[in-house]
């Protein structure tokens, strides 16, 4: 029966799409058959086979082992503060994206991520027929944040019609960087939050083939990653990417205080209204028909629906702190579709970031994408549930 309703939440997911869609008749089919069949293969390869799991357990442990190196320069600037478990979120999670910018900045200036984020891209171009450039943004923007993911192709925004500067937004807010994947392991389990990085580029892929596809010639589909970064040598690369780093940091820590404290407000507005009622409640009846289809057991779909509507109307880091103390509570199934869930930049804020970020590039793609913004936001959410839902068929 779950697996009969997963399969019926993917038809939904798809079809919503459709109904969204602006150019019907050129819709890839053939690539997103191919797309869905991809992200089976991978979930059933990483969740039900030894192998699977034992690549999953290999990348937590390097991801396990870089923490503890960046945790020992944590201690060293802020070693009077208590970083064990349960100790400062800033300290204890947050400073770890200082380190993980780092190694992206070095592996970006040795041209060795490039390098296989362009032949990745290629290949999944080649099987899907998707464009060159919306294949690569796709594979960058697991490794990438939003803004960084955009800029690595500004030089080919020129070439961006409106749906092709949709589908790679959309890239973009539908994945997480790989910076920010050690912060999220500290709060959920790995195993989801990786698993969920292919899967996040293959449903994006496909949602936004759907509702924006494209038709590109060959003389305009190709990828120029000779220009990622502008780093002089590795030191230079290494200064930058920590700094990076730590504007991310901040960022981060503004927002949560930001969202946090405003979500405290409008529970306080609500309940001298409704007394012991909060947004997050609504939030969960809202979601909780999605949640069933998901495959979430109805003991837990209020619960999890109102995480799963925390984010998307706050971050991905909000909806986490509230999740992470439910995580031992619920079951292993609800625990990984909410997990994959929260797995991507898809909420309101990412709009703005998006065209702001467009705006930097190029002003008059910036006014596209300002038109298409409550859309990208649609369809990053459909991202979100597809991935989850994939998920929950092998849970």
């Amino acid at each position: 029966m779950d697996i009969l309703l997963g399969i019926f939440a993917v038809i939904v997911t798809l079809a919503l799409a459709f109904l969204m869609s602006n150019d019907k008749k050129n819709i890839n089919y053939k690539g997103i058959g191919i797309m869905l069949v991809c992200q089976l293969l991978i979930t059933w390869f990483m969740f039900s086979t030894e192998l699977g799991n034992t690549i999953i357990t290999g990348i937590s442990a390097v991801f396990n082992k870089l923490i503890e190196f960046g945790t020992e320069g944590i201690s060293f600037v802020v070693g009077g503060f208590m970083l064990e478990e349960g100790g400062v979120f800033f300290f204890n999670v947050l400073l770890l994206i200082v380190f993980f910018a780092t190694i992206l900045s070095v592996l970006t200036y040795l041209k060795i991520l490039p390098t296989i984020i362009k032949y990745i891209g290629g290949l999944i171009s080649r099987i899907t027929g998707l464009p060159r450039i919306e294949s690569f943004n796709g594979v960058n923007s697991i490794f990438f944040g939003q803004s960084e993911a955009l800029i690595a192709i500004r030089s080919q925004f020129h070439h961006l019609t409106a749906n092709r500067l949709y589908i790679v937004s959309a890239s973009a807010m539908s994945s997480v960087s790989a910076s920010i994947v050690g912060a999220y392991i500290q709060m959920l389990p790995a195993e989801y939050i990786l698993v969920a990085l292919p899967l996040n580029m293959f449903s994006a892929l496909m949602i936004a083939s759907i509702i924006a596809p494209v038709n590109v010639s060959k003389e305009d589909d190709y990828v120029d990653v000779s220009n990622v970064t502008n780093d002089k040598s590795i030191f230079e690369a290494m200064g930058n990417g920590a700094l990076e780093g730590g504007k991310i940091a901040l960022i981060v820590a503004a927002m949560l205080i930001a969202f946090i404290a405003s979500l405290e407000l409008v529970n306080w507005i609500i309940q001298a209204v409704f007394a012991g009622v909060t947004l997050q409640q609504i939030l969960g009846y809202v979601l909780a028909p999605i949640g069933l289809l998901m495959g979430i057991a109805p003991s837990e779909v209020l619960d999890a629906g109102a995480i799963m509507g925390t984010k998307i109307i706050t971050n991905e880091f909000v909806a986490m702190l509230d999740f992470e103390p439910m995580i031992g509570t619920m079951s292993e199934k609800t625990v990984g579709i909410v997990s994959v869930f929260l797995t991507s930049f898809a909420n309101f804020s990412s709009i703005g970031i998006i065209a702001g970020t467009v705006k930097g590039i190029d002003t008059a793609k910036a006014a596209i994408v300002s038109k298409f913004g409550m859309k990208l936001l649609a369809g990053a959410i459909l991202t979100s549930i597809l991935s989850a839902t994939v998920a929950g068929l092998f849970l």
